[in-house]
């Protein structure tokens, strides 16, 4: 669907709006939301919007000005033909007889003049021809007369009045007889018979979204979608999402770095994921009830892991400084640790940071202002053991030394997102969430390149570097044929973007099944496997980021327009990518325990419903930190009470690698060592 929106003669002279953006008629037409960002795109170019941040030109109201036009044109052609179809006919007779003939004349000429047709901007026709002429048998005439109402309503609108010089109608009135003649409309059509619930008259049921909610264009909106019923037909879901591009807009406002809080964001953040990550109580609803059970059976080691978790690169500088010489391969890792780790009782360790990482990662916190920085474990530039940690034959040295002494290694798998510079990033690019465009008119790709692989460049978003934006995507180009992409970064929607990783697409079925390979080949070297933010790739909340219902759009900004019904996600989506992956593990890699990080109360559905062996148990740690002790204790309550097997599928922990040490969240005195009693004497 597409919507148009009157723009001034004087308005496209002066910001030199993209021709193709125009229809026929001259008005803009927007086509879908990107027209709306490259109108508003244009009137920032000649803006100092970098001095004056207020005067930014929003897509978001571009489109809902045009939304809000297209809808009072819809009304008065259902006006037409359900009440009146001769109505601009005998409006012209009525003004012909009140104005008379020759200021009637002048009124639509001026008009057909500052608002003019393509042809007629062009200089390829006069404004009198147009006016002579008609289109599909109605005349011109008739068709300005409607336009020439509706730049009147647009510049009475309060909700417009930031974008009013682009329909200033103030030369229509210093030219002609304007205001005579929208008198003489509004007391033609007083006399004509009424439309729309109230049965208002025309006129006043055209000025009613603006005298209903004068302030907002999302209220207009919100005012036209519950109280005119008769549009809901055909502007149903696209209100629905202008509304979210609407809510979309504002969030990408707060996404402005705090640089008195080093630089995290100000975000609006996801409710479920706030609430949840801060211990929020674990209720099973009937939602839980109806989903079905299906653990995976444990094999004989799994209940008895005790895993040890070790920064790798961190481990290594400890152990050179702790032994005295140089230790920075996997396989230069001593004999006498791997005795000590066994004889403290872990059957597990868990080394972070194995695979060789982003070296965009790196760069970007270096050009941040951290020059010591190293890359990010979780910006991954291909699943291989790192070069500089000796690659495979030294990992293979470790396994075997580790797993005399009865220690597994286990490994993380992040499969919501790759680094920016990555193998995948280059290869297949079609493999990421992406557009053809910047998401919002402001964006600026003209930082360093990031990427080490001659045929692309990688740029992030310039507002990134000066603390004024988490911006959403970075931009790649193939240097050979000059396509750019823009990319957009992980994303959970709960805190800012991961600048320094792109968004796989899980839509896609040939994403889905790399992913699952990568998975294999990891349970293959390694036997536990733990999977980073698994929660943001369960359906509900794929779709709830990157691709959400009308109406329920707002978590990442700018992904509104990727909307979709329940009906077309699961059709595309139609089985959980988690159950699918502990179902190929289980047939291809059996000896592996998959360990998922899964927050914002979906602990049970993990272990319960999509197998997976073993459940971060957040409330454990976040809880008895802040001494919620009764909230604990209703948490296992409820937990005993839906499912009690539940409870033992459970990872309690005191800290993990994105925590603060146990040591500062418990301190080292009596409640430190109850609470490591309590996750030493639980199931789990």
């Amino acid at each position: 669907m597409s919507f148009e929106f009157h723009v001034s003669r004087d308005a496209r002279q002066r910001y030199e709006f993209d021709e193709a953006l125009f229809g026929l008629s001259g008005n803009v037409v927007f086509a879908g939301y990107p027209a709306a960002r490259r109108f508003a795109q244009a009137m920032n170019a000649q803006r100092d919007v970098a001095a004056d941040p207020g005067r930014a030109v929003r897509a978001g109201d571009i489109n809902a000005m045009g939304l809000v036009d297209e809808i009072l044109h819809h009304v008065v052609e259902l006006y037409r033909r359900q009440r009146n179809p001769a109505a601009m006919a005998g409006a012209l007779a009525a003004l012909d007889q009140s104005l008379g003939s020759e200021a009637l004349e002048t009124a639509l000429t001026v008009f057909a003049e500052r608002f003019p047709t393509v042809a007629a901007y062009r200089g390829e026709q006069s404004a009198a021809d147009y006016l002579a002429g008609e289109i599909g048998g109605v005349p011109n005439r008739q068709i300005a007369l409607e336009e020439l109402l509706l730049v009147w309503l647009a510049n009475g609108n309060p909700a417009f009045g930031r974008y009013e010089e682009l329909f200033d109608d103030t030369p229509l009135a210093d030219g002609s007889a304007y205001a005579q003649l929208i008198d003489g409309l509004r007391h033609y059509f007083r006399s004509q018979p009424g439309f729309g619930p109230d049965g208002d008259d025309l006129i006043s049921l055209l000025q009613r979204p603006a005298m209903e909610a004068p302030g907002s264009l999302a209220d207009q909106l919100r005012w036209i979608s519950s109280r005119w019923g008769f549009v809901a037909e055909r502007f149903g879901d696209v209100v629905t999402i202008g509304l979210d591009v609407l809510r979309e807009d504002e969030r990408a406002e707060w996404m402005r770095f705090n640089p008195s809080d080093g630089g995290t964001a100000v975000f609006g953040g996801g409710a479920e994921g706030a609430e949840a990550e801060s211990g929020a109580l674990h209720g099973f609803g009937e939602a839980a009830d109806a989903e079905v059970e299906r653990f995976s059976q444990d094999l004989d080691w799994m209940p008895r892991v005790t895993l040890l978790a070790k920064s790798t690169y961190v481990w290594l500088d400890q152990l050179s400084r702790s032994y005295g010489r140089p230790i920075y391969r996997l396989d230069q890792i001593p004999d006498e640790e791997l005795d000590r780790v066994a004889a403290s009782g872990f059957t597990g360790l868990w080394l972070i940071g194995l695979w060789e990482r982003s070296r965009a990662s790196q760069q970007i916190k270096q050009l941040r202002g951290n020059p010591e920085a190293v890359a990010s474990a979780y910006s991954l530039m291909d699943y291989r053991i790192a070069d500089d940690l000796g690659g495979d034959a030294a990992y293979a040295n470790l396994r075997d030394r580790a797993w005399a002494r009865g220690i597994r290694l286990a490994s993380d798998m992040v499969p919501n997102h790759m680094g920016i510079d990555s193998r995948w990033v280059v290869e297949h690019p079609d493999w990421f969430v992406q557009r053809t465009d910047p998401p919002y008119p402001a964006y600026t790709y003209s930082g360093p390149n990031l990427s080490s692989d001659e045929r692309v460049g990688i740029y992030i978003e310039d507002h990134y570097f000066d603390n004024s934006d988490a911006a959403v995507t970075f931009k790649r180009v193939e240097r050979r044929s000059g396509e750019e992409r823009f990319m957009y970064h992980g994303n959970d929607g709960t805190s800012m973007p991961w600048n320094d990783t792109a968004q796989l697409d899980y839509l896609r079925a040939d994403v889905r099944e790399a992913v699952i390979q990568t998975i294999l080949h990891v349970a293959r070297q390694f036997p536990i496997i733990r999977f980073d933010a698994a929660m943001t790739l369960a359906k509900k909340h794929i779709q709830r980021l990157w691709y959400p219902e009308p109406g329920e759009g707002g978590a990442i900004p700018s992904r509104a327009e990727s909307a979709m019904t329940k009906a077309q996600f699961d059709a595309a989506m139609p089985q959980e990518f988690w159950r699918e992956v502990v179902d190929r593990v289980a047939a291809e890699a059996p000896d592996t325990l998959l360990l998922a990080e899964a927050f914002w109360l979906m602990e049970g559905y993990f272990v319960r419903t999509l197998g997976m062996h073993r459940v971060y148990n957040s409330a454990f740690m976040n809880m008895l930190r802040d001494e919620r002790n009764a909230e604990y204790r209703t948490v296992i309550k409820n937990t005993l009470e839906f499912d009690p097997q539940i409870l033992k599928r459970y990872v309690n922990f005191m800290n993990n690698p994105d925590e603060r040490t146990a040591v500062d969240q418990f301190g080292k005195g009596d409640k430190y060592f109850g609470v490591a009693t309590l996750m030493a004497t639980m199931p789990g």
